[in-house]
Formats: C-alpha cells, sequence, structure tokens
C-alpha cells in the first residue's frame, strides 16, 4: 500500500542550499577575509552562521530521505541505509578534519569513543527511559542485542584498547602493519555482521511496530522514494564538500574558548547522530525497542567498522601517526559501557532502572571530557 508522496519543502531546500553554499565559499572566500578556512571579517563570520545553519538542516533531511528509503525496503535493510548514511556523513567531517594541516592526531579516536559513549549510555539510556516510563517494561530480540554487543566488544577493545599495550610502536600507537592488519579484521567483523544482519539471520534483528494498522503496510509512492534517492545523495555531497570549512571554523572556535580537544570528537558526535536518535526515541515511545538498538547500535558498529579504516587509510598514505588508543580513565569507562550493556541486554526485557543507569554514565562521561 503507497502512503502520502508529500515530501516536506525543508527537505528540499537544505540539499539545493548546500551546493549554493560551497559554490560562494569557494567564489568568496578570497574577497570576504577568510584565512585558513578561519572568519576573521563580519561577512565571513556571517557566511559561516549561515553554514552551520544549513549543514544542520542537511543532516537532518539526508537522514529524512534516508527514512524514506528505509520505509520502502523494509528491515532491517532500512535501518542499514539509515546507519550508513551517517557515518558517511561522519567520516567526512573526520577526514577533513584529519587532512588540516596541524590537527589533532587523536580526533578520528576522540569520536569513535564519544560516539560510542553517546550511543551505547545516553541514546540507549534515554531510550529505555522513555520506553519504560510509558510502557513499564519493553522486549526486544535478545539474539540480535547479542550479535550486536559481541561485535561491538570485539571491535571497540581492538581499535580503541589494545594500542595501549602492544610493544612495537608505544601507545597509544599501532605501527603500520599493526594498522593495516586491525584495519581489516575491523572490515571483516562489520562485513560478516551485515551478512548476519542482511542475509542470514535477520529475524534477529526484526523490529515489529505494534502502533501499525494490523494487516496493512504503508509504504512511500516511487516518485516519493526517487526524490527521496536524488535529494539524499545531494545532502551527502553537500556536506562532504562544506566539511572543510566547517573542520576550520570548529576548530578556531574550540581553541578561541579554550575547550579541551576532545570536545570537537564529541561535538561531530552530537551533531551527526541528533537525527538517528530522534528517530530511535520516537521508535521506544511507541514500544518498538527492537528498532530503536537496531538504530543506536549499528550506529556504534559502523562507526569503528568504517572510520578506523578509513582514516587509517588516509594517515599511512600521508605518513601521519593517529593517536588510537583510549587513556586508562577511557578505558574503565568503556569496559563499564559494555558490561552494563550485557546486564540490559541479557534478559529481552527493560525497565526505568537499565536506562537511569546508562545515562548517569553517560552523565560522567561528558563531564570528564570537560573536567578531566
Amino acid at each position: 500500500m503507497a502512503g502520502p508522496s508529500e515530501t516536506p519543502i525543508a527537505t528540499i531546500a537544505f540539499p539545493i542550499l548546500f551546493p549554493i553554499l560551497a559554490l560562494a565559499f569557494v567564489l568568496g572566500a578570497p574577497y570576504l577575509g577568510f584565512e585558513s578556512g578561519v572568519p576573521t571579517s563580519f561577512w565571513s563570520a556571517l557566511l559561516s552562521a549561515a553554514m552551520l545553519v544549513i549543514m544542520l538542516g542537511a543532516i537532518f533531511a539526508a537522514v529524512h530521505h534516508a527514512d524514506v528509503v528505509a520505509h520502502r525496503t523494509g528491515e532491517p535493510y532500512g535501518t542499514l541505509v539509515l546507519t550508513l548514511a551517517v557515518t558517511i556523513i561522519e567520516v567526512a567531517l573526520i577526514e577533513s578534519i584529519v587532512l588540516t594541516p596541524n590537527s589533532s592526531p587523536a580526533l578520528a579516536r576522540d569520536t569513535v569513543f564519544a560516539v560510542v559513549m553517546i550511543v551505547c549510555n545516553g541514546l540507549v539510556g534515554l531510550c529505555v527511559m522513555v520506553g519504560g516510563l510509558r510502557h513499564h517494561e519493553q522486549e526486544f530480540q535478545v539474539s540480535g542485542a547479542g550479535v550486536y554487543l559481541q561485535v561491538l566488544g570485539a571491535l571497540s577493545i581492538l581499535t580503541l584498547v589494545l594500542p595501549n599495550y602492544t610493544q612495537t610502536v608505544l601507545g597509544p600507537y599501532f605501527s603500520t602493519g599493526q594498522l593495516v592488519f586491525v584495519s581489516l579484521v575491523t572490515v571483516i567483523l562489520y562485513a560478516t555482521f551485515l551478512f548476519i544482519q542482511t542475509s542470514r539471520h535477520t529475524d534477529y534483528f526484526r523490529a515489529e511496530d505494534k502502533t501499525a494498522p494490523h494487516g496493512k503496510h504503508i509504504y512511500p509512492s516511487n516518485r516519493a522514494v526517487t526524490v527521496s534517492v536524488v535529494a539524499l545523495l545531494v545532502a551527502l555531497l553537500g556536506v562532504i564538500l562544506l566539511a572543510k570549512k566547517f573542520a576550520g571554523i570548529l576548530e578556531a572556535g574550540l581553541v578561541h574558548v579554550g575547550a579541551p580537544q576532545a570536545v570537537a570528537g564529541v561535538i561531530i558526535a552530537m551533531l551527526v547522530l541528533a537525527p538517528e536518535s530522534i528517530s530511535a526515541v520516537r521508535a521506544a515511545y511507541r514500544d518498538v525497542l527492537q528498532k530503536s538498538l537496531n538504530l543506536a547500535l549499528g550506529s556504534s558498529l559502523a562507526t569503528i567498522g568504517l572510520t578506523i579504516p578509513a582514516v587509517a587509510i588516509t594517515n599511512i598514505f600521508l605518513g601521519k601517526q593517529i593517536q588510537i588508543g583510549v587513556s586508562s580513565r577511557d578505558t574503565l569507562l568503556l569496559a563499564l559501557t559494555l558490561f552494563l550493556s550485557v546486564l540490559t541486554f541479557g534478559s529481552g526485557r527493560t525497565n526505568i532502572l537499565a536506562g537511569l543507569v546508562h545515562l548517569v554514565v553517560f552523565a560522567t562521561f561528558l563531564f570528564l571530557v570537560f573536567v578531566p
């Protein structure tokens, strides 16, 4: 059954504005007072503010259009479309900052770790809390959650903790050979997970929307899907084109206010995860916690599985070393997060207490970013 074909005007306008703004930066930067991508005049600051607004709008638009495509493809492919769209945006932002001269060698690590903390504690905690307050208890597929946690545990420890214990190069670094090996293992694990999710065991991740009319599946029309595919590609292209400008403005702003370097990773993670997080919380509110978990845990897996290899390849070609191992404090937070996740998703049912515990750990992570 085809659903409404109307597309919100804003979700079309923002992707269209992106290429126009990118052209304005290319043609107008020499005359507006930009120095190394940093605004130094009123007009350059105004253009930078417009870019930030349009970037946020385009990210929301991209996720909206990915969601339209997701409704047409159905689960679990729909969640995969959303996750990959968000991860592409995240990788573009990280790579742009990594390629900036004198950029922080720890940015990729900080962003990946921030995504894990935001998703596995902040987003999961909020979804479980919202669902628990409205429905008391919620159910999900234990087998699906188990697959997520298996791969997430392996990927996070191999990429974020192991570099601190190798001997070829003292931590928090991998040698080139170690980085290549871990990147290959990461890609293999993530590819195998996708095979399990989309082919071999799709029933592990299937989410049933209890609020949907029984016997009716409302799909977007062919026209709506076509418009969304085109707009999604344009929005993703726009983010990639303007990512370098955003990187310069972000770094200049953080230096100006004297914020810790790790704040950049938190900002990038929150920026790209915001639209998908809204979808996940809405799903929990409708008592479809499985979809919330698919969105949340799928994002953290895609972030590690795609971001680390992409940044590793870039830095190997550039001859740069990247700090990839987290501190002992963050290792403890990561271990606590994985331990709590196993407890939360081990029984197949959740309540508000589990959500509150995850939110407390997330609040602790945020506090320690600013007060290390």
